[in-house]
């Protein structure tokens, strides 16, 4: 993994310095080394995190082929190289590297713009094309890694990171009506393909484009299809089985050490119970880790959602599998200051102390490991949500795991937040969005509830959970892989009757009979308990306080909230605004974080 940017301009040679210090403000993606190309029309800047090919896998890599010589930056790990390499030679290519960077650029070469229909992983990179003048660009089909860009006319920025493109003196930190309603109602999720800043875009999962003389050019390279399925449940279970344990022996190799992040709930375990068993077989140990909270045990409060802590569940896995186990432990005065830190990583106000622990967690981890496996994206597969089965939920005028959308607005000034114009606005968004999902004329109700429920859970919630799971882990230099990410997985899964996922009433039901050899009963029929947060009291006080301090600067927050209903959030009972896990500590955080970040960005609220 690394952070990728670049600069293409049709008019001038691109600024030397200008990448240099975009490049620098993402350091941290990429500690082992930094280099740049540049030339008359491109300049490109790479930090690398060396995992494969250690000595050789330097970027920018060039290759020349017929007569044409091309230039790549790419972030991320494309787990079918040997197949690939192989058909690869069979064309043509000489490879001089073990890197999957080498391929990448190899199938641009080879195939052209048909490229990342051919890669396996996670990914996002550029070409330069010498000779033509031109720089195609490509993101991974469920959006696992980044790649911000701003269209300036005839000239064409790209990075990894939005706080890049901001040192950009044609980019600015202008935050429009758009923008500012994602933050209020929807944060830490964002709209498909857009940032909360006006002039910065995301190139939406499974696009790519190019830019030349000719302009900026963007299609999708892929879409989920409904098919007509005809297996039955054992063949579901049996070719599921298949896929996912075929993702989890791609993903486990690393020339670097390799550890997995265990809560001993369904999705991490299953990861876990495979690694350990493929490092079983090479004489190897597998490390694996927990995550806790400072005083969680006296305090932790029983819910629908969190009916228990992991903690005993991952050290019974642990002990099952004979996996080298650390449990690591955040303070809660840490997990209040890196607030700041997660707030930097994200370039936004984004999920408050669900980032700014794991941030902590990774940083721990980063000293004993490189790469880790984690198990986010099961839920949206498989169906893990109660809007999967709970059409109410799912048919209405928003966005189902936001409860109570105008809540957090009622907290914001009406002139400021424009709350009323922003929750039509959003609505008609979700709305057009539940529109466009493929379904099947001879879909039942459920089966189309179903396809609904993914296609919206894929596009908005899993590629936020994704976008935190990037930024704070790649903040400490620490890789962090999905194996159920892997759109074989989501392809077939998508087409698989809800009577089969569902079946007998039980979430997951699918992945549970798929792995139930796997796994002991006491893991495998646990009920789903999320990432864990804090549940002391202190925390609440800690972040309070932060926020107290930060009114008194008078910064922006002074200006716009509604005092009277900030001081009733703060005296009330804590409340649930997002999702499962952020109730009335988080919302305090989060206002934290958007003072300073409208501070620290020098945030320009438009329109």
């Amino acid at each position: 993994m690394c952070s990728i940017c670049g600069i293409i301009d049709n008019n001038k040679r691109p600024d030397e310095k200008l990448i240099g210090i975009m490049g620098s403000t993402m350091k941290s993606r990429g500690p082992d080394a930094t280099e740049q190309y540049s030339d008359d029309f491109a300049c490109f800047h790479h930090n690398r995190l060396a995992v494969m090919d250690v000595k050789n896998g330097r970027q920018p890599m060039t290759a020349s082929f017929a007569g044409k010589s091309y230039v790549i930056v790419y972030n991320g790990e494309i787990y079918n190289c040997p197949e690939l390499r192989f058909e690869l030679l069979k064309r043509g290519a000489t490879f001089k590297t073990n890197c999957d960077t080498e391929v990448v650029l190899w199938s641009y070469i080879i195939y052209g713009e048909d490229c990342p229909k051919m890669l396996n992983g996670i990914f996002s990179f550029a070409v330069y094309d010498i000779k033509e003048k031109k720089v195609f660009f490509a993101r991974d089909r469920l959006g696992v890694k980044p790649f911000f860009y701003c269209d300036l006319s005839d000239e064409f920025v790209f990075a990894s990171e939005i706080k890049a493109l901001l040192k950009h003196s044609k980019v600015s930190s202008k935050v429009d009506k758009e923008g500012l309603w994602q933050l209020i109602f929807l944060t830490p999720v964002t709209l498909v393909g857009r940032s909360v800043f006006k002039d910065i875009k995301e190139l939406k999962p499974a696009e790519c484009g190019t830019f030349s003389k000719d302009g900026l050019k963007i299609k999708s390279y892929w879409k989920l299809e409904a098919k007509v399925f005809t297996g039955s449940s054992d063949d579901a279970a049996e070719k599921t089985a298949f896929l996912l344990s075929d993702a989890v022996k791609r993903q486990t190799v690393s020339d670097v050490p390799l550890c997995t992040f265990l809560s001993g709930g369904l999705d991490s375990s299953v990861l876990t119970a495979l690694a350990a068993e493929i490092y079983r077989k090479n004489g190897e140990v597998l490390s694996t880790y927990s995550f806790e909270y400072e005083g969680n045990k006296q305090s932790f409060k029983k819910s629908l959602f969190q009916p228990q802590g992991d903690d005993d569940f991952a050290i019974y896995l642990s002990e099952w599998l004979g996996t080298d186990h650390a449990v690591l432990t955040a303070p809660n005065k840490t997990v209040a200051e890196a607030l700041i830190s997660a707030t930097e990583a994200r370039d936004f106000p984004g999920q408050a102390d669900i980032d700014s622990s794991l941030l902590y967690f990774c940083s721990e981890v980063k000293k004993r490991h490189t790469v880790a496996l984690s198990g986010e994206c099961a839920d949206e597969i498989f169906g893990g949500y109660p809007w999967f089965y709970r059409p109410e939920m799912l048919y209405r005028d928003f966005f189902p795991w936001i409860h109570a959308p105008l809540e957090r607005a009622k907290l914001f000034n009406e002139s400021f937040s424009l709350a009323s114009e922003g929750y039509e606005y959003l609505s008609g968004e979700y709305k057009k969005f539940i529109r466009s999902c493929p379904i099947l004329p001879s879909d039942s109700e459920s089966m189309k509830t179903s396809r609904i429920a993914t296609c919206l859970s894929v596009q908005y919630f899993m590629t936020s959970l994704l976008e935190r799971k990037d930024r704070m882990s790649m903040y400490s230099g620490l890789e962090v892989r999905v194996p159920f990410a892997d759109h074989r997985i989501l392809e077939y899964v998508y087409n698989i009757p809800w009577e089969i996922k569902f079946e007998n009433g039980v979430e997951k039901a699918l992945l549970r009979r798929a792995i139930k050899d796997w796994l002991p009963d006491k893991i495998l029929y646990r009920k789903k308990s999320p990432y864990p947060k804090t549940h002391n009291p202190l925390y609440k006080q800690l972040v309070t306080d932060m926020l107290k301090m930060r009114l008194s600067k008078k910064g922006i927050l002074s200006d716009v909230l509604e005092k009277e209903v900030l001081r009733d959030v703060l005296s009330g009972e804590d409340v649930t605004w997002f999702g499962q896990l952020m109730s009335t500590p988080q919302l305090i955080a989060w206002l934290v974080q958007f003072d300073y970040w409208a501070e620290k960005y020098n945030v320009n609220f438009v329109d």
